[in-house]
């Protein structure tokens, strides 16, 4: 039987979750991955509440160490509650609870650990808007984008395994956050393809659809069950709407 594809990545991300906790080889790089995909959010939100960019990044990147060494995640399982909620959760109480034990780790003490680019951290933050949005409100935008970010990643992986590269790079201004970008008009598109437009508007359609069932697993990794997708999917786009011009 074919494997579908919304329940490999649920699946993949589960086995994350287990293998960042276990003490076989490979779980140093599952948390990695994990901290990887999700550190500049909770940097922002630590950030927004005040902390400074060292602190914030020793707080960021204590948090995933405490995750590890406290199997955190051991009950977490991606049909049990929405993985954002929990891990934004565990971050607030981790900053209430073990501020002074995250400044004693000093990004993980004698462990290695993974790195934290502090100049990129500060120079996006300092892209974040200063107006009213709270700390949740970033961190839920800056989760929005990450997954943005990550489905778009996905889908350039896959173009490039088929040898498609160049078409890739002409298509992905449809498709996640490229600054504001307008898309160019299909007769520019055609012709950077090499297509009549009719051509281009059917790559262009297929390339969305593409995208859009990708960014769906995405979802489907760290929410309850497939019901609450759609859901998800609508959040994510309101917290992006509440933070329109300002990230």
């Amino acid at each position: 039987m074919k494997d579908d594809p919304a329940r490999f990545y649920t699946t993949r991300w589960s086995a994350i979750l287990v293998a960042a906790q276990s003490q076989a080889p490979g779980s140093q790089a599952a948390l990695s991955e994990l901290c990887r995909l999700y550190w500049y959010p909770l940097y922002a939100f630590a950030r927004r509440r005040g902390y400074a960019p060292h602190d914030a990044q020793d707080l960021t990147q204590g948090f995933f160490l405490h995750v590890l060494e406290h199997r955190a995640l051991k009950h977490v399982h991606p049909m049990k509650g929405k993985f954002r909620s929990f891990l934004l959760a565990s971050f607030q109480n981790f900053l209430s609870d073990e501020a002074d034990r995250a400044r004693c780790l000093k990004r993980g003490g004698n462990r290695e650990f993974v790195f934290l680019d502090a100049e990129d951290a500060e120079n996006r933050y300092r892209l974040e808007p200063r107006d009213h949005l709270t700390a949740e409100k970033i961190f839920e935008a800056r989760w929005a984008m990450t997954l943005l970010t990550q489905s778009v990643e996905r889908l350039r992986d896959e173009y490039v395994a088929r040898g498609e590269r160049s078409r890739f790079e002409v298509l992905k201004v449809f498709v996640g956050i490229d600054e504001g970008k307008s898309p160019p008009p299909y007769e520019e598109i055609a012709k950077s393809l090499g297509v009549s437009v009719g051509a281009a508007k059917t790559l262009i359609h297929r390339f969305r659809k593409q995208y859009a069932a990708i960014l769906r697993q995405e979802v489907a990794r760290t929410v309850t069950d497939p019901a609450e997708i759609e859901d998800e999917i609508h959040a994510l786009c309101a917290a992006l709407v509440v933070a329109e011009g300002r990230l």
